[in-house]
């Protein structure tokens, strides 16, 4: 209406907008309400977690950084104000479909996507992915662990030889220091059908599992994971070298992946945090009973479940 002033009456621009003109000047000598004002406090703190989590959080992982702060919002009321101030999350790519291809020949499919596991360092999961650079191509396998989806094992490479993958076992089991057999589920690439990737399974108590030809869906968990590795990380960044891109994706895993950032899956609990007990880190050999209880619960198992786990405990 300000703009108009000078050709029409204010009456006239009232009359036609429905607008009385004690609400017009009600508006012109206070126009933030209180709720605006608050959303503009609240939209403050909305910037601040976005940019902590390099801007891949939405609204559902920001409202719980906020519910932890002790701001009192709904969800909704946090996505409209992302929306409004254009803060979008990174999402990423439709990926193809593929057709079901056969099976292994060098381990069978043990693990038929049951992703969902009762304790740590029952299931891993493992695979290669690249990453481009000025110099070329770096290589990075990546263990997980099921049970709260921690990357446990890591290791970069010029080259995709099966000491690539040997070198990320190795730091698995000397992180984690398994008591028992541990799947370890990958596809059917040429270094987990090796000789030498069998021998270093038989002698450290893994037993492989692989997926079907073709078929991504059955190593579902690795590949999300690379699939947030680029999406949140890797894309955004431009590497003049591999060293560049090694400690970048260095700073992604033990940084911010396995510490801090919220996952789906884990009731949006970091990883570390997923299975951090008082006696120490689920799986490292630090936990006593009482701690598998406690994420027994959390996690709304059966009374048999806990038996399970205490007997394997033992």
């Amino acid at each position: 209406m300000a703009e108009h002033k000078g050709q029409f009456r204010l009456s006239s621009m009232c009359r036609v907008l429905r607008v009385q003109r004690s609400g017009y000047y009600a508006w012109k000598a206070n126009p933030k309400s209180k709720r605006a004002l608050a959303d503009d406090v609240l939209l403050a703190s909305i910037r601040q977690f976005f940019d902590d989590s390099h801007g891949i959080y939405g609204s559902p992982r920001i409202l719980r950084d906020l519910r932890e702060e002790g701001v009192t919002c709904g969800q909704k009321r946090v996505a409209r104000l992302m929306r409004q101030a254009q803060l979008r999350s990174v999402r990423g790519y439709k990926r193809p479909r593929y057709r079901v291809g056969l099976p292994a020949t060098a381990a069978p499919n043990r693990l038929q996507r049951e992703f969902t596991v009762t304790l740590p360092n029952q299931v891993w999961v493992t695979d290669i992915t690249y990453i481009r650079t000025h110099e070329g191509w770096l290589y990075l396998t990546a263990v997980i662990d099921l049970y709260s989806r921690m990357v446990v094992g890591w290791s970069m490479n010029s080259s995709m030889a099966t000491e690539l993958v040997l070198d990320a076992l190795t730091m698995a089991v000397w992180r984690r220091r398994p008591t028992g057999p541990v799947m370890i589920h990958s596809d059917q690439g040429s270094q987990f059908g090796s000789d030498d990737f069998a021998r270093w399974c038989k002698d450290n108590q893994l037993v492989p599992s692989m997926s079907r030809r073709g078929n991504c869906w059955d190593n579902a968990v690795a590949e999300s994971f690379f699939s947030s590795l680029k999406n949140e990380r890797i894309k955004r960044q431009i590497y003049a070298t591999r060293q560049d891109a090694k400690s970048d994706v260095f700073d992604y895993i033990e940084g911010f992946y396995n510490r801090i950032r919220r996952h789906s899956h884990l009731d949006q609990l970091s990883p570390l945090a997923s299975c951090w007990t008082p006696w120490g880190v689920l799986g490292a050999g630090t936990t006593t009973w009482i701690g598998y209880v406690q994420n027994v619960r959390r996690r709304g198992m059966s009374r048999s479940s806990w038996e399970r786990a205490r007997l394997l405990h033992k």
